[in-house]
């Protein structure tokens, strides 16, 4: 009798597990073929725009008024867009193929910034116009290539999913169409000399990130590691490891790394190799209890800046996050403000002691500037305003365009109803450089929990 309940209770057990097991397995299905089927849209629909690409560019290389080109420019930007866009939905996170996203991306720069820009008085230049050229035939051989991959794909009813496995699994050597396809589609754009696209796709010339600009003798470990001791204040002896950049790093820079023997606290900080400047800092404290206020520790980051040997600097932006407080400088000229050139401080409002530095930007950006005067007013400036916008202040600033050139412009702080606004008008041609709207004060939630 109770072998019987036993086994009729196992059984059941069993039946049961089996089931559990068969629903597991539908889902799990259900969700491969739902991912599927977005890789497969991604995909073709990639193929569609590059379809689509290489015909606008053609047909804008046919037109001449600007009623025609300017909106043809607009729609050649869109399409490259959503072909960004549909790029990123496929599982390509693991597989090289920033080639392809950067000519998409110089491509959708270059149709923009052009046709926002005034053709009657800017038509379009020869060099221009054989740089379009240029792109009409790249694009040409990316549709091409993406067609074949395409062709294999519906021709051996192909899976997205096995890509993902095999990028995940780092087996992408072995066998693989799609894998095989994109990394040809990935050369071909390789390929491509960049001198083709010529001066006139500036915008797309990347902003430098490799400190060029650094001037100073070559440091040893040693004078970092006496650096780094000078600005992050340890008591005793703290022990020290000091790490160089590696072969792959296009910019030469020791990595320090503190500790505390009697506390425990550790600190890291990255420094120069040429001229030994600190290109950021940061100090582990736990700051539990505010104690002084706002105004004391950005009087207290004015002073580590002069201490630091930084000149010119002017304090235009301050905020407060928990027990910490962040200022934002920047570089001051003659009553003009560098915004390129900026550094933040985060002081620990419990001690007032400096926890974080920041000078990438600063160290990427400073350097000897010839100021030109404007070559319009502040007040004619003001009428490219919107009417709308009420002006609190105004000042001349050095921002970096979308082109990446530093520009001087008009900056203009107001509002318009409850929300406030810094608006950027180029001091040389009138033209609105940027927008900016500022932050609003946080709302306060109470607890509904």
């Amino acid at each position: 009798m109770i072998r019987g309940i036993l086994i009729g209770v196992l059984s059941m057990g069993v039946a049961g597990t089996a089931y559990w097991g068969y629903q597991e397995h539908q889902e799990k299905n259900a969700i491969l073929l739902n991912s599927e089927n977005n890789y497969q849209r991604a995909f073709h629909d990639l193929s569609y725009q590059m379809d689509l690409l290489h015909d606008k560019i053609g047909t804008t290389l046919a037109m001449n008024s600007r009623n025609s080109l300017s909106p043809s420019l607009a729609e050649v930007w869109r399409i490259t867009s959503q072909a960004h866009g549909d790029v990123g939905q496929l599982p390509l996170t693991l597989l090289p193929f920033n080639k392809t996203e950067d000519f998409l991306a110089k491509i959708g720069n270059f149709s923009y910034r052009t046709a926002i820009r005034d053709l009657d008085k800017t038509p379009l230049s020869n060099q221009e116009y054989q740089g379009l050229k240029v792109l009409y035939k790249q694009s040409g051989d990316i549709q091409n290539e993406l067609r074949n991959v395409q062709h294999m794909v519906l021709k051996n009813n192909l899976r997205w999913m096995d890509v993902e496995l095999a990028l995940a699994s780092g087996k992408e050597m072995t066998d693989n169409t799609i894998i095989d396809g994109f990394k040809t589609v990935e050369n071909t754009v390789s390929g491509y000399d960049e001198t083709n696209f010529g001066p006139t796709f500036a915008n797309l010339q990347k902003k430098d990130e490799n400190y060029n600009k650094v001037q100073g003798k070559v440091i040893t470990s040693q004078d970092a590691v006496n650096i780094a001791k000078k600005y992050i204040r340890f008591d005793g002896n703290p022990k020290v490891k000091v790490t160089e950049n590696g072969k792959g790093s296009d910019y030469g820079f020791y990595s320090i790394s503190l500790e505390n023997k009697q506390t425990g606290q550790e600190a890291s900080m990255d420094i120069t190799k040429k001229g030994g400047h600190p290109i950021w800092f940061i100090n582990q404290h736990d700051v539990k209890k505010q104690v002084i206020s706002l105004n004391d520790a950005s009087k207290r980051a004015i002073a580590f800046l002069k201490g630091a040997g930084y000149t010119n600097l002017e304090l235009f932006e301050s905020t407060q996050y928990d027990n910490i407080g962040v200022f934002n400088f920047v570089t001051n000229i003659n009553n003009i403000r560098v915004y390129t050139e900026s550094i933040k401080v985060k002081v620990a409002l419990d001690n007032g002691n400096i926890n974080g530095f920041s000078a990438e930007e600063y160290l990427k950006s400073h350097h000897y500037r010839t100021m030109q005067a404007p070559k319009i007013s502040v007040e004619q400036a003001r009428k490219k305003i919107n009417p709308n916008f009420k002006v609190m202040e105004n000042r001349q600033a050095i921002i970096l365009n979308d082109l990446n050139q530093e520009v001087l412009c008009y900056e203009f702080l107001g509002t318009i109803g409850e929300d406030t606004y810094r608006i950027f008008i180029n001091a040389e041609n009138g033209i609105e450089e940027k927008v900016q709207k500022l932050k609003n004060a946080e709302a306060t939630y109470q607890d509904v929990l």
